[in-house]
């Protein structure tokens, strides 16, 4: 045990207590910040919200932290799981003076302190739980399981850093915390910096008890073990004891980390050491009252949020809050003006090294621009349009493969991807890195290496919070997925547009690199795989979220993925989701004409229309590689068998480009808009995904009931390529028969041709079954004048 004096523990102690009093105050106080006059009832807020029960504990670990910073010069970045204990980490924000230097109004006295309680989960103020307006945060903390996830996202090519990660007991029974423990297994000690997982244990959620607190030291002990870890153990009630523990095993877990890491650095075989991890046991709601009426508080649920309840009507309980807050002896932490008393204030790193002010945690001050091959270059060329073929992700994984080369310096970029480069058509990377694995390498085994930049694990929770921590503290990266697995990561992605939508109000956070998904193995493309794996459904998640941040890109071809993927890697503060198959697809657009559609979004293709520069009876639209190819060939046919029915294709490639420009920044001015679709012709509009998507997107545009959208149905199985499409009402002939039947000039004309179509798509469903394969004339078609 570390040899503390008592003057040590008790400046300890006494800092804690600040924090505890502030946290406390956050909940309950709107006015009397130091009580310097008796509680009234119109000191306390009308609404009480925020969680305490949490919040002690987090201080008591957050002020040891310090002291480790204080003695070794160490950058630690504090990621609190318990993202709840807001009051707890706010706090130590405030009392060392990173919140009063980015808020000014938020002073170091009474009437600073007294801001910091009104402003806390009020109107106009800060949220109950961690989240960007927070100094020091990058981790949200408002859904559960995510915490250690980020920790080693932050770590990886960060190796001065250690990522003190707090994993609450109600977080650990997560499904994506559980998967967290395994990370352990990609860090590499030579480039990568560290995490100490905190476990703090202090036995109960909302209104139970949680798995890991029950379990006794020796199963929690062989558990993480199990899962490669070395335990390290504090417990207790007594805040003098807990505290000289604590210091002893933090800076054993410091001293060991560095051993691991001064081992490697130095040029030996990498060790098999473990990690330490630290198991805390400390009561919930510590230090707070113990019971009320006869009915226990202290180390309960009912610690959980809010401790004491109707404070503000019952003067009983006013008066056990008041004794609760005074038995911190306010008087001994601040001085008369309310400023934190200078011995104490010692305490706490200065400049950048306190938690707050990390840069790490504002990773746009560390971000370096990505150097980026010239796109052009990994073009595919084409003598005509639809003749070749090629497949676009194949292409996209040798130009990755020279992102990879141009910073191997920097070593600022990592793929994410769920077991699934391969498969994926982006091997290219595989000629200059490997996949990561710090555990036994087989001589059998393929591409894997300690030294790896692609992060392959079958967990899409991983590869989403591993990212998401590496972009938050100023690197770059790419998430391919399957499409239909990506909506996993949902709730992850939803939580990450929220941090970025409120960062772009904070003129303190700097820009950091988007969140590119590259979604491949599409809906339309299951041929192995089936109706398990056909979902479109992630852009409706992302489709919904702030306008300032997401973007949804349907590159038709290898050059627009080119030319579109250049563009995200460039970008900053987005969440970008392109969609893009990895299968044999005939290629549309030069390099130059891909260039002209990128930008503006959205385009005629006047090669495929029959209009003769005339006004158009019919719009073909098309959004998606799948629908293109189709629409492309129902004009095709509508040239062949309805010459004079007048049609344009309009191709769409950023898909909120049909979004009035007033509800999306991509959005097409009325006049474009007006130009593509014009204000009365009928649309036929073959889409990737569910087809509400577009009806809420043209929603205000001119007579939008005039668009008719074909797209999934949640028709599909394990069948050929274009039965796909016809299972869903998508193919070339249903499009041909929609646009004939949707102009009243000729309906004359329509039966024959509608029969015609009917008996192709019976000619279909008799072929695929007799020989498990498409129509020669469909599986082998090209585009021809």
């Amino acid at each position: 045990m570390i040899n503390l004096t008592s003057l040590e523990i008790d400046n300890i102690h006494a800092y804690w207590q600040a924090a505890n009093y502030l946290a406390v105050g956050q909940i309950y106080l709107q006015d009397n910040p130091l009580l310097n006059e008796p509680l009234r009832p119109e000191h306390i807020k009308p609404r009480l919200l925020g969680h305490w029960g949490t919040s002690p504990g987090l201080s008591f670990i957050y002020v040891h932290l310090n002291r480790l910073i204080k003695n070794t010069g160490a950058d630690i970045l504090y990621v609190c799981g318990p993202g709840h204990g807001a009051p707890g980490v706010v706090a130590h924000t405030y009392l060392e003076g990173t919140y009063s230097e980015i808020y000014p109004n938020v002073t170091q006295d009474e009437r600073g302190m007294r801001h910091l309680f009104r402003q806390f989960s009020t109107p106009g103020g800060i949220p109950s739980h961690l989240s960007a307006d927070i100094p020091g945060s990058i981790h949200e903390g408002g859904e559960l399981g995510y915490s250690l996830v980020h920790a080693f996202g932050a770590a990886f090519d960060n190796p001065g850093l250690l990522v003190a990660c707090i994993v609450g007991d109600g977080e650990a029974e997560t499904g994506p915390l559980e998967a967290s423990w395994k990370s352990i297994a990609f860090l590499n000690p030579v480039r990568d910096g560290a995490v100490l997982p905190i476990l703090h244990l202090n036995g109960y959620k909302i209104s139970g008890p949680t798995v890991l607190s029950r379990m006794s030291d020796i199963k929690l002990e062989q558990l993480f073990n199990g899962h490669g870890y070395d335990v390290l153990f504090v417990e207790g009630n007594n805040p003098a004891v807990v505290h000289r523990q604590m210091a002893g095993i933090l800076d054993e877990a410091y001293r060991r980390i560095k051993l691991i890491q001064d081992h490697a650095r130095q040029g030996n075989p990498l060790p098999c050491n473990r990690w330490p991890i630290i198991i805390l046991r400390t009561p919930k709601g510590w230090t707070g009252p113990k019971e009320w009426n006869g009915i226990p508080i202290e180390d309960t649920f009912r610690s959980h949020q809010v401790p004491l309840t109707g404070v503000k009507e019952d003067p009983k309980k006013l008066k056990a809050l008041e004794d609760w807050m005074l038995s911190y002896r306010p008087e001994r932490l601040f001085d008369k003006k309310g400023k934190l008393l200078p011995e104490l204030a010692a305490l706490a790193p200065e400049g950048n090294k306190r938690m707050s002010a990390l840069p790490y945690a504002n990773g746009g001050l560390l971000l370096k621009e990505l150097h980026l091959p010239e796109f052009r270059k990994y073009a595919v060329s084409l003598t005509a349009p639809g003749v070749t073929e090629a497949e676009s992700t194949r292409n996209l994984g040798k130009y990755l493969r020279d992102v990879f080369s141009l910073n191997q310096e920097t070593n600022n970029f990592r793929l994410f991807c769920p077991d699934e480069t391969t498969s994926n058509r982006l091997e290219a990377v595989f000629e200059v890195t490997n996949r990561c694995s710090m555990q036994t390498i087989n001589p059998a085994d393929d591409k894997l290496a300690n030294d790896g930049r692609v992060m392959e694990v079958l967990s899409e929770h991983l590869c989403e919070g591993w990212l998401e921590g590496y972009l938050l503290t100023g690197r770059h990266g790419l998430f391919p997925c399957y499409e239909a697995f990506v909506t996993i990561v949902d709730s992850m992605v939803s939580q990450h547009a929220k941090w970025l939508k409120t960062a772009h109000g904070l003129p303190w956070r700097k820009p950091v690199a988007s969140l590119n998904y590259l979604l491949t193995s599409h809906v339309w493309r299951q041929d192995n795989n089936g109706y398990s794996h056909q979902g479109p459904g992630f852009i409706d998640t992302v489709v919904n979220k702030k306008s300032a941040v997401v973007r949804i890109y349907l590159p038709p071809d290898a050059n627009t993925l080119l030319s579109v993927m250049d563009h995200c890697l460039r970008s900053k503060d987005y969440v970008n989701v392109v969609i893009a198959g990895k299968q044999p697809e005939l290629q549309w657009l030069t390099m130059p004409e891909a260039i002209d559609h990128c930008a503006l979004g959205a385009s005629e293709w006047k090669w495929a229309g029959n209009m003769a520069n005339e006004q158009p009876d019919v719009i073909l639209g098309c959004a998606g590689d799948v629908p293109t190819l189709e629409a492309v060939a129902a004009a095709w046919i509508l040239k062949q068998y309805m010459p004079e029915l007048k049609v344009r294709l309009v191709n769409v490639m950023d898909l909120m480009s049909l979004s009035p420009v007033a509800y999306h920044p991509h959005g097409m001015s009325d006049e474009l808009f007006n130009t593509l679709f014009t204000n009365t012709a009928p649309v036929i509009f073959a889409f990737h995904g569910y087809v509400r998507i577009i009806h809420d997107l043209i929603h205000g545009r001119p007579d939008p009931a005039r668009f008719h959208v074909r797209g999934y149905m949640e028709e599909g199985t394990t069948t050929t390529p274009f039965d796909m499409v016809v299972l869903n009402k998508m193919s070339r002939y249903h499009l041909a028969m929609e646009a004939v039947k949707r102009v009243p000039h000729m309906h004359q004309q329509a039966d024959a041709f509608i029969s015609y179509c009917e008996g192709k798509l019976k000619e279909h469903a008799a072929y695929i079954c007799a020989n498990l394969d498409d129509l020669p004339e469909i599986k082998n078609w090209k585009w021809t004048n």
